[in-house]
């Protein structure tokens, strides 16, 4: 059990550190235009940003689940 959590802990570290670089990424190629655009709606480009640091939260919420639960596992052990 503990190797299965271990493993999904490794992954989701790695989901979040892809979804870390591809919303800095995204961040990165917002022109000025863009980001001083007067219309006010968001850009695909704001949007992808968006969507990239959600789901680094999400994969980051999983991580710190599963250190808790290998810590209450490592403690009734």
């Amino acid at each position: 059990m503990n190797t299965v959590l271990v493993i999904a802990l490794i992954l989701a570290m790695a989901a979040t550190l892809f979804a870390l670089i591809r919303g800095i990424v995204a961040f990165l190629q917002a022109s000025k235009e863009q980001l001083n655009a007067p219309d006010g709606a968001p850009s695909p480009s704001s949007l992808k940003q968006n969507k990239m640091m959600m789901n680094r939260i999400l994969f980051q919420a999983a991580a710190i689940i599963i250190v808790a639960i290998l810590l209450l596992m490592k403690g009734n052990g």
